[in-house]
């Protein structure tokens, strides 16, 4: 049977070439919204994280009616250390809508959600996108992407892709790069006649994938997925399954039915063969598992999940602070909810550390790893993290490491001290390309040589410099580096930060705090331009006297503190430093906070 009145297709593209934007003007060409209603911007980016940062972190669906054709389509994410979202989430389709941002052409994540697409024989719509920007080049980045399709050995029919202009902003499209229509009715038409109909055995046994997994108060675990085969019914006795585990099929039943309209899920009593359907009443439902009638359990291959590439270790919290500002504190409750983080993100591993106290969580980059880190400070734990360290494997006997591609994008008179960093961090020069005023620098190197890098790059080119990366595999292990060239200046005693003890501080080096901030011993208070560490009282007090007023303070200049974002502290701290997270601060400090124990375990590591 085929479904011609219904489409599944996922937009797919780099981070921030207009997806989202696009899935905006696409919901009200479709009708989701009245035409006097006020709607945000990025709709689809409902988590807050998202709003704030502007990127897409969870891959989310919805649908759209054009004519008798409901079409399904699913947002993901663009950024690299998220692509465990766009993997699962092309099981659930039929074709994707490949968007290029028509200044930048295709990106390193461009190649690969594409390759991930084609290896799943998927059919693509390029959607060369933002051609209003004055930089757009709408002549030639159909012919990079069309080269890049040739690279990844794409098949004569892939080949043969419609090639669709569009403004994503304005809601506009065309089959011409230089006259637009005035909507979407051409990218619409495209995936109709383009993207194939769902196929299946309507009246065969019911063959189900989870590909996504949700959760509600209320109802519990939510299963997210697209019908293989048959139909489903709500109340229906089921057996869930699971290719991979080798577990023996568990029984249990739907107890809520419902299918994606617009941006709401609508409870129905059935739905058939190609359907993305959400269900709830199987409580230990799992990403992968399928779902199967009683009589005949047929478990479906999931899509193998690139492996993580760094770790972080989590750990109670056990500065002079703790307690103070987090609502969960506790190895067991840090514990669970970094084991309920695995239920819907595949990309992710955790396990249990050396002691009760920590645990080993792994996944595809710092983003990956910062973005749970902040997601659980905002629910109110409180967590001790390390630096990010690279999974190495051994392959044949060499000790080998994960390496990344990296394009940086920079102005041309910065091509200097970039190839000058990125030597020292033992990068290999690929090759380089001019566009205009700008320069497109391509690096092979090694995934730990580029953590602290970002922060580098955007102090070196005056903050203009771009840096996208992509995993590439593994090579022998290139050595040792210097990662950091600054020491950490710590606070000597527990008390508030004065502008006396600042003051006195500052000539040291960069502070990190400004006055009255709570502080204890080993705290980091600020960075020393020296390797090696400086412990300073920025709670020193001026002695009172007849002739010395503490009036005479007011004259002290204090320097601007640098405030560090989570993801600048991951990249700043060192093998020996930790970073406190609590739902209110974000804190540096030594691993052993006792000044003379640290000085001791020091001199012992250097004989």
């Amino acid at each position: 049977m085929k479904r011609e009145d219904l489409r599944n297709v996922a937009i797919i593209a780099h981070v921030d070439h207009g997806k989202t934007t696009l899935v905006d003007e696409m919901l009200k060409q479709g009708g989701v919204f009245r035409d006097n209603q006020a709607t945000e911007e990025r709709v689809m980016d409902s988590n807050d994280l998202e709003k704030e940062r502007g990127i897409t972190i969870l891959a989310k669906n919805t649908a759209i009616h054009y004519g008798d054709i409901k079409i399904n389509v699913i947002d993901t994410p663009g950024h690299a250390d998220f692509g465990g979202e766009v993997e699962r989430i092309l099981k659930m389709v039929n074709g994707v809508v490949l968007l290029v941002d028509a200044a930048e052409g295709p990106m390193p994540q461009t190649r690969f959600v594409l390759e991930k697409a084609l290896g799943l024989g998927h059919k693509v719509i390029i959607v060369v996108n933002k051609i209003d920007r004055a930089d757009a080049r709408v002549d030639e980045v159909p012919d990079e992407v069309l080269e890049l399709f040739i690279d990844l050995d794409a098949t004569d029919e892939q080949l043969d892709s419609p090639i669709i202009f569009c403004n994503g902003r304005a809601g506009t499209a065309s089959l011409n790069p230089h006259a637009q229509d005035e909507n979407l009715k051409v990218l619409f038409d495209a995936i109709i006649n383009h993207i194939p109909c769902p196929e299946g055995d309507e009246d065969g046994e019911l063959q189900l994938l989870v590909s996504s997994i949700d959760y509600n108060d209320y109802v519990g675990r939510i299963g997210i997925g697209r019908i293989e085969r048959g139909r489903v019914k709500q109340g229906q006795e089921i057996m869930i399954s699971n290719y991979h585990s080798g577990k023996a099929p568990r029984k249990s039943k739907i107890v809520k039915l419902m299918q994606i309209d617009g941006l709401n899920r609508v409870t129905v009593d059935s739905a058939q063969v190609g359907d993305i359907v959400c269900f709830s009443g199987a409580e230990d439902i799992t990403i992968g598992d399928t779902v199967t009638s009683t009589s005949c359990v047929e478990p479906l291959e999931f899509v193998k999940v690139s492996e993580p590439t760094i770790e972080m270790t989590f750990s109670v919290n056990d500065s002079p602070f703790a307690g103070r500002e987090g609502k969960f504190v506790t190895s067991r409750q840090i514990r669970e909810r970094l084991y309920r983080e695995l239920l819907k993100d595949v990309s992710l591993r955790v396990e249990d550390g050396e002691t009760t106290d920590c645990f080993r969580v792994m996944g595809r980059g710092e983003m990956h790893l910062s973005i749970l880190i902040e997601t659980m400070r905002r629910e109110g734990y409180e967590i001790c993290c390390s630096t990010p360290r690279v999974l190495f494997k051994e392959i044949d006997g060499v000790k080998c490491e994960p390496i990344e591609r990296a394009q940086i994008d920079v102005p041309a008179e910065y091509v200097g001290v970039v190839i000058e960093k990125l030597g020292a961090r033992k990068g290999e020069l690929l090759e380089m390309t001019n566009q205009g005023s700008r320069t497109k620098i391509y690096y092979k190197i090694p995934s730990r040589c580029l953590i602290g890098y970002r922060s580098q790059l955007m102090t070196d080119t005056r903050g203009e410099g771009i840096l996208n990366t992509l995993f590439e595999g593994y090579e022998p292990y290139k050595g040792e580096i210097v990662r950091r060239y600054t020491g950490s200046l710590i606070a000597s005693e527990t008390g508030e930060a004065t502008s006396y003890g600042l003051y006195n501080s500052q000539e040291r080096g960069d502070m990190f705090i400004p006055v009255q901030t709570p502080v204890y011993e080993g705290m980091i208070v600020g960075q020393s331009p020296k390797l090696g560490d400086i412990a300073v009282n920025v709670c020193k007090k001026k002695h009172l006297t007849a002739i010395r007023s503490t009036g005479a303070d007011e004259a002290l200049k204090l320097v601007t503190p640098i405030i560090f974002s989570l993801e600048e502290a991951i990249e700043f701290i060192a093998d020996d430093e930790l970073i406190e997270i609590t739902p209110k601060s974000i804190r540096l400090r030594k691993k052993i906070l006792d000044n003379s124990l640290r000085l001791k375990a020091q001199s012992k590591k250097n004989q």
